[in-house]
């Protein structure tokens, strides 16, 4: 789909949860555009901002130093009044009066939702996902999945050293809201011995137990599970298990801990390469599209398209996940 007038103006904004990488995709963003020619406005507090107002120029300057930095500079915030026609009249009409003709979202799906929405109502506009859950079906990868996982695992091996120590049963719960792919992704890298996947789980508890006991029969001296936020209720599964096998168990919630801290390289590479690639769109007269990477390339889906695919975890590696834990106390 063209859009309608020649672009001058880009304006970008980061919303719902922040993400490690979502600051690399601001600069790519804003030195792309300058880069061109163009002007880069940064709307702070997501969709709030918009709606409220809160805009501000960037240049080249802007952005330095800051592609090492988690968080996002430009703040985030979910935004109820994006839900209602009023609020959507009014973010399209402060894109209007501030000469915006182009809008970058870095967000989840329901961000996309607003991109789409504003599209309708004549903004051109490109969606790069930003997510730490993975949950974006379009895209096989999602700005800060990659630093996320690799934050709870560095605490995963942190715990279990503890947790051997102690001879304890350990429950750590990672983040994901519904989706499985922190937790499957860290229970298969951190060699846990049970990982609980929203998608999967089917709360029968006493497997769990028995595979515990079982492990301990054979000489293990801990057992790490993997909650998936989605499951949650660790600390009182963790009562639950302590009182029916009789060993210490304890639960540790990693919570948001995962969004913060310097993204990894992966993340910082990808990030950049999609905030320069939505500008690119923009300049090509693209608009209501999200930017993707599938099968080792990064290309652009339709918003509507993308909001309708659905995505699900790799059956393989949960049966991987499972195998290589269980193969444990199977075998002598």
């Amino acid at each position: 789909m063209a859009a309608k007038n020649e672009i001058k103006t880009i304006g970008v904004l980061t919303s719902g949860g922040d993400a490690p990488g979502m600051n690399a995709a601001i600069r790519a963003v804003v030195r792309r555009a300058v880069g061109k020619g163009l002007t880069a406005k940064g709307i702070l507090k997501g969709y709030e901002g918009l709606i409220n107002e809160e805009i501000v120029d960037m240049g080249a300057r802007d952005v330095s130093d800051i592609i090492g930095k988690g968080g996002t500079i430009l703040l985030s915030a979910r935004c109820a009044e994006m839900r209602t026609e009023e609020g959507l009249q009014q973010a399209a009409a402060t894109c209007k009066k501030h000469g915006i003709q182009g809008l970058v979202v870095i967000g989840g799906d329901g961000s996309f939702a607003g991109a789409q929405k504003l599209a309708n109502l004549g903004i051109n506009t490109i969606g790069i996902p930003g997510t730490i859950d993975l949950d974006i079906a379009c895209t096989e990868y999602t700005i800060g999945f990659d630093t996320a996982v690799n934050t709870a695992m560095e605490a995963i091996d942190k715990v279990r050293d503890t947790s051997t120590s102690h001879e304890r049963v350990s429950i750590i719960e990672v983040m994901g809201r519904n989706a499985g792919y922190i937790a499957l992704w860290c229970g298969i890298a951190s060699g846990a011995e049970d990982v609980l996947l929203p998608e999967k789980y089917d709360y029968d508890e006493q497997q769990i137990i028995n595979h515990i006991i079982e492990t301990r029969k054979k000489g293990k001296k801990h057992h790490i599970i993997i909650n998936a936020e989605g499951i949650g209720h660790s600390q009182a599964m963790a009562k639950r298990i302590e009182a029916a096998t009789g060993i210490g168990t304890r639960a540790t919630i990693l919570g948001h801990m995962q969004r913060g801290g310097s993204p990894t390289c992966k993340d910082r590479m990808y990030a950049t390469i999609m905030g320069a690639y939505a500008v690119d769109l923009l300049l090509q007269g693209k608009t209501k599209r999200v930017v993707a990477y599938k099968n080792g390339e990064f290309v652009d889906f339709d918003i509507n398209e993308a909001l309708s695919m659905k995505k699900s975890l790799s059956e393989y590696e949960v049966e991987l996940a499972k195998s290589l834990s269980y193969n444990y106390v199977m075998r002598d």
